[in-house]
Formats: structure tokens, C-alpha cells, sequence
């Protein structure tokens, strides 16, 4: 089978370099059946990298770059050696050869002992863009948090894209990169990264990294190359390294008071388009007219936008709840089996059937831990079959905390007419009608039915029914062709006329 690293290659071949089928069957040694399967597939084929274990320097690097500054703060005769640092990192779990780690160490003290010099750095339209992460401080629903801010910028016309999300999980990464291509109108041809955990599985030899999966198929949709930095160089991303600092002061100061994500994304958005009016120093023209000289040299977008979630398979609990890292989503009673498959995105979380392509629940994602997500009206199919665990459901006090007060107005009254249980039946009843209907037509409704007292199942359903159904009009009566009946209805009232209908008179 063939592996998802092949598929992106194929693609590229045949959608950025213009090689037709035949000419890359010759050159992979495929069918050229096989190659126009490549080339049309939306998805890269399963296939599973075979697990080893290893023992490489990669992991130790970092450590070894802590010991060695040291060195710095410590007697001259008294440093971190090579043989020193075998030791520690061999206790470590390191199983590798000590000229490995004398070469390395080697070339981290050249790093140390020299300047930093930077070559200034002009790029073509469309070429290239970077991204990274950053962190800001806003006020959510009232309460000061941390959110993670992704950053993307054209490195031609330096148009930035910032979007909030609440963590850097992979599905929130995919989803900034599809609103910044949207934003971009188009995909730029390479993008630079920082060596993100979402994106690189592994850190070989000089400029090679092993990616993971889910990102090779992201980049096999949008058919852009991916340029890893070396660790700690930030230099090779600068623009973006910068504007992480740049858009926090200007966007962030005061701290902006939001009541959810969606909120602050609007507003960020807004920032982005008003900075399209800033002329950058050394730049011959403002921001959005760069870009705009930059967008005809950009990749088309796909078709259809790369779904950014991460899916997932999931098994009903007995209280039809599925678990989701640590959270539990209720799923409806009367619709959940034993297995589903979940959908996580950076904001939703989606629970569906096997085979099935509509969602049976979907709630907003939480990111706290432990935490139970409950939807009220996924449980009423069971409760109108057990209405007398009403007081006690889980579900009906975390509504009944919430819900306007004429409903309690409505199950008071509906307890003393039928005290025997059938009144707590009929309210159920009428809850039901949330799933069918929008809760404030609901709540007009049951004002209604109290008001003109008939407040039961029936009534409420009775005038949900008449507001749903347009008024009726009826047009004025054309007597221009029967003058004589004018003036029907516009006469004065005789009161003896009705003397007389009283009396038996004509």
C-alpha cells in the first residue's frame, strides 16, 4: 500500500509541477492506473507506520544545550566535558555512540561562541508565509484566561492573519490555517514552522523531520511545502516571531471584553483588515495593496475547505453519555448504539452513528477536565417513559436552573389540576416540544395557554400551531359596480328597529 508521503509527492507532481500521469508513472514506477488513483483521491490511503524503538540523540539535544549553558556561571575548570555529559544523558536512557554526542557538543559551543549574523532576507509574491503560536490575556464571560493565539503572514506583502483558540491542539492548527487561506484568498507555496508537536513527529539529522500523518494529508489538500526550523533559531521565521509581540501590544492592550471565542475571532479579524491600511518600513506600498499584487500569485483554493477535526471512536455509557479526553457528552436516548464515532473540533464536538453523515449531538467543547456536557432534551424520550424520576433527574434541574419562570407557573398549575401524577406527565409533554420547535415560540406559547386557560399539552401545541400559520388577510370588496350597497354598514342605528324585533314586529 502505498503511503501518504507518496500520495502528497503524486499530488504535487501532477497539481503544482504539471506533470501529466504517464510521466509520473515512469518516473515512481507505478501503474499509471494507480498514479490517476492518487491523483483523484481527496484522502491519502491507510496505511499505519510500523512502531520501533530507537535511541537517538534527538531527545537528548535539548538537555544537552541546558548543560553546556552552564557553563557560563561555572569555574573554568569545572564545566560540562563531553564525558560528563555522556554520563548524565546515558542515565538518561541514552544508548548511543559518545562520538554522536562529541560531534554535537562540538557544534553547539561553534553556536555559542559565535555572534549572531543575520542575512536580510526579500521574497517573491505568493512564495512563502509563516506561522506560529502566541499567548494573550482577554476577558471571557467575565473572567481573565489565556488563549492561544495563531498567527500566519505573508512574507511578500506581510499581511497577518490572528485568529483565538483555546488550546494548540492539531484540529485548532488546521482550522487557522483554513480560516488564514480563506483570509489570504489563496495558499501560499511553502509555509515555515517551529518544530510543532501537531505537525512533526520526529527531528532527524540536519533539515529532515518525520511529519505526522494527519499533516501530510492537511498538506496533500492544500499542496503546500513545509519548512521546519532548526530548534531555538527563530531567526528563520522572524516576521511572524515579531508580529506575535506586535499584534498582542495593539490588539491586547486593554484587555478586550468578550462573552465567547466567536466574539473575539470577530474582533480580531477586524483588526486584521484594518491593518491592511499600515505601510511596514522598507515596504514601497501599504500592506493591502501588496497583497493585493500578492493574491493572483497564490494557489486556488480546494473545492471543499480540509475538514479540521480530529475523528475518533467512542462507546455509549449507561447514561448515554460518550467520553471525550476526560469530558462526557450526552448523546439523545432514544437515538445512541452501543458505538459512534465522535468528531472534535477545535470549538464543537460532533457524535455520530456509524455510516450515518448527520450528527445525532452536537455541543460546544469543553476544555476543562471532568466535566459532565448535558443536553436536556436528548433525555426526554426516557423520561416521558419514567416521569416519576422528574424532580430527580440530573438533567431537568440544570434546565429547571435556567428555563423563564412561567414554567414553573405552567407545572405548579398543572400539578394542582391533576395532583395524581398525570400533571407532571403533560408537562413533560410539553418540554417535548423543544425538539421540534424554538424555545422562544415555546415560551410565547405556554403565556398564551395560561393567559386563556388552557394550559395543557394540547393548548400549548394548539397555539405553537396558530403562530406558526400567517395571518390571513382579506382584501377590501370592489362596490364601484353596486353603488347601492355602499353605504350597507355606514348607517346610523335606529333603536327602534330593535323595539320592534323585540315587540314581534315587522
Amino acid at each position: 500500500m502505498l503511503t501518504v508521503k507518496q500520495w502528497e509527492k503524486i499530488r504535487r507532481a501532477y497539481h503544482v509541477e504539471g506533470q501529466s500521469i504517464r510521466a509520473i508513472a515512469r518516473t515512481t514506477g507505478l501503474a499509471r492506473r494507480t498514479v490517476k488513483k492518487m491523483v483523484e483521491a481527496e484522502a491519502p490511503p491507510q496505511y499505519q507506520r510500523p512502531g520501533r524503538e530507537a535511541h537517538k540523540l534527538g531527545p537528548y539535544k535539548e538537555r544537552i544545550q541546558e548543560l553546556l549553558a552552564e557553563n557560563k556561571t561555572l569555574p573554568r575548570k569545572q564545566r560540562w566535558t563531553t564525558p560528563t555529559i555522556m554520563r548524565v544523558i546515558e542515565a538518561e536512557g541514552y544508548r548511543g555512540a559518545e562520538s554522536t554526542v562529541r560531534h554535537y557538543v562540538g557544534q553547539v559551543r561553534k553556536l555559542q561562541n559565535q555572534p549572531a549574523v543575520y542575512l536580510p532576507l526579500a521574497f517573491d509574491p505568493g512564495t512563502d508565509a509563516q506561522m506560529d503560536w502566541g499567548e494573550g490575556d482577554i476577558i471571557l464571560a467575565g473572567q481573565q484566561v489565556t488563549v492561544q493565539l495563531f498567527l500566519m503572514k505573508l512574507s511578500y506583502s506581510r499581511r497577518t492573519f490572528i485568529m483565538a483558540f483555546p488550546g494548540q491542539k492539531q484540529e485548532a492548527l488546521f482550522a487557522g490555517h483554513v480560516a488564514a487561506f480563506d483570509f489570504f484568498g489563496g495558499v501560499p507555496q511553502r509555509i515555515s514552522y517551529d518544530n510543532l508537536k501537531t505537525a512533526v513527529k520526529e527531528i532527524l539529522q540536519g533539515r529532515h523531520r518525520v511529519e505526522q500523518e494527519a499533516f501530510f494529508h492537511f498538506r496533500g489538500h492544500y499542496l503546500f511545502e513545509s519548512h521546519f526550523c532548526t530548534p531555538g533559531a527563530g531567526n528563520e521565521k522572524g516576521q511572524v516571531e515579531h508580529s506575535v509581540g506586535f499584534n498582542r501590544r495593539n490588539y491586547l492592550v486593554p484587555l478586550p471584553v468578550v462573552d465567547s471565542f466567536a466574539e473575539l475571532n470577530e474582533y480580531l479579524y477586524q483588526c486584521c483588515l484594518d491593518d491592511d491600511a499600515r505601510v511596514v518600513t522598507g515596504q514601497p506600498a501599504a500592506i493591502g495593496q501588496m497583497w493585493q499584487a500578492e493574491r493572483e500569485r497564490l494557489r486556488p483554493l480546494p473545492a471543499h475547505p480540509f475538514d479540521c477535526c480530529r475523528l475518533t471512536t467512542v462507546r455509549l455509557n449507561p447514561y448515554s453519555q460518550v467520553q471525550l479526553e476526560t469530558n462526557r457528552y450526552s448523546v439523545p436516548t432514544d437515538q445512541g448504539r452501543q458505538q459512534l464515532t465522535a468528531k472534535l473540533y477545535p470549538f464543537a464536538v460532533k457524535v455520530y452513528r456509524m455510516g450515518e453523515s448527520d450528527p445525532i449531538a452536537t455541543h460546544p467543547r469543553c476544555y476543562d477536565k471532568q466535566q459532565e456536557i448535558i443536553d436536556p432534551l436528548h433525555y426526554l424520550p426516557l423520561l416521558q417513559q419514567r416521569p416519576g424520576a422528574f424532580d430527580h433527574a440530573k438533567p431537568v434541574r440544570q434546565w429547571r436552573a435556567m428555563w423563564p419562570p412561567v414554567y414553573e407557573t405552567l407545572l405548579a398549575h398543572l400539578r394542582q389540576k391533576w395532583p395524581d401524577g398525570r400533571g407532571v406527565r403533560e408537562f413533560i409533554a410539553i418540554l417535548h416540544l423543544h425538539r421540534s420547535h424554538d424555545p422562544a415560540a415555546v415560551t410565547a406559547a405556554i403565556e398564551a395557554a395560561l393567559a386563556h386557560h388552557c394550559a395543557h399539552a394540547d393548548g400549548v401545541r394548539l397555539w405553537l400551531t396558530q403562530s406558526q400559520q400567517p395571518e390571513t388577510v382579506f382584501a377590501a370588496l370592489d362596490l364601484r359596480d353596486h353603488p347601492r350597497l355602499v353605504a350597507v354598514g355606514q348607517q346610523a342605528v335606529q333603536a327602534s328597529a330593535y323595539d320592534a324585533l323585540l315587540g314581534g314586529g315587522g
